[in-house]
């Protein structure tokens, strides 16, 4: 939940009738202290995880946010690791948060952009990996997104990013997720600019497909920090999407 050091309520409002840019741009400063900010328990076991296939040379987060993979890469990477976000507040919080000697590997950068429209010009990562995010994107959007994050990948590399199973129908979290995304359909519908964060629009099966279209070879590996739910199936996945080709770095 929200710590003491969070938003107030009053400006989770004025950041949910801006636009996602100027909305996180507002909520940066605060960010860290939400529960959008993506758990260290989460981050810890996709570091695990990625550290029996590294190691890597650069790293990409994608939608880096305030940094908090951009730490995660740091302990992967042996040359150099970008955070790429098109919030600028964002951005700022992340440089200031990020305790990078430049004279140490891996190199941090900082690129703003919009990760539908990566400024990189060739394949210049072994790993990429986002966290959070994919919310903000429709579904329509994917194919593009998922082109572009195949194109910066070096022949042989990653991108990995977890997924949590949905809630069961039968659950609280169920409803509460789903009459959000209502509200924020229902904003979209009469107020602009539109909000683009829908929690239930990202379906696993949908972003396989997706994935494979865009030229990836996809696997799905259980997360076991975080167990099975009681048909045994697990809480959470790390999707490993690979560019065909062999892997660069060794």
């Amino acid at each position: 939940m929200f710590s003491p050091e969070g938003p107030t309520l009053r400006e989770l409002a004025v950041q949910a009738l801006s636009s996602v840019e100027r909305g996180y741009d507002l909520l940066a400063p605060k960010f860290d202290h939400t529960p959008f900010r993506t758990p260290d328990s989460v981050l810890d076991a996709v570091s695990s995880a990625l550290h029996r296939t590294g190691p890597y040379d650069d790293g990409l987060d994608l939608c880096c946010g305030t940094g908090a993979g951009v730490d995660v890469l740091a302990t992967l990477c042996r040359r150099s690791v970008t955070g790429v976000d098109f919030s600028a507040g964002m951005l700022d919080v992340a440089r200031e948060r990020t305790k990078a000697d430049p004279a140490t590997p891996p190199r941090v950068s900082w690129v703003r952009a919009d990760a539908r429209a990566l400024p990189f010009t060739a394949a210049r990562f072994d790993l990429v990996v986002s966290f959070g995010a994919f919310g903000h994107f429709l579904p329509r959007e994917l194919p593009g997104l998922f082109a572009q994050v195949h194109a910066a990948l070096r022949p042989g590399g990653r991108f990995a990013f977890p997924v949590v199973a949905p809630p069961r129908a039968t659950s609280r979290a169920y409803w509460m997720l789903l009459g959000f995304d209502a509200v924020m359909r229902a904003r979209n519908a009469v107020w602009r600019p539109p909000f683009v964060m829908y929690y239930r629009a990202f379906r696993l099966g949908e972003v396989r497909r997706e994935l494979e279209r865009a030229g990836f070879d996809v696997s799905l590996r259980v997360l076991p920090e975080f167990g099975t739910r009681s048909d045994g199936s697990p809480r959470v996945r790390l999707v490993e999407a690979r560019r065909a080709g062999p892997a660069e770095n060794s």
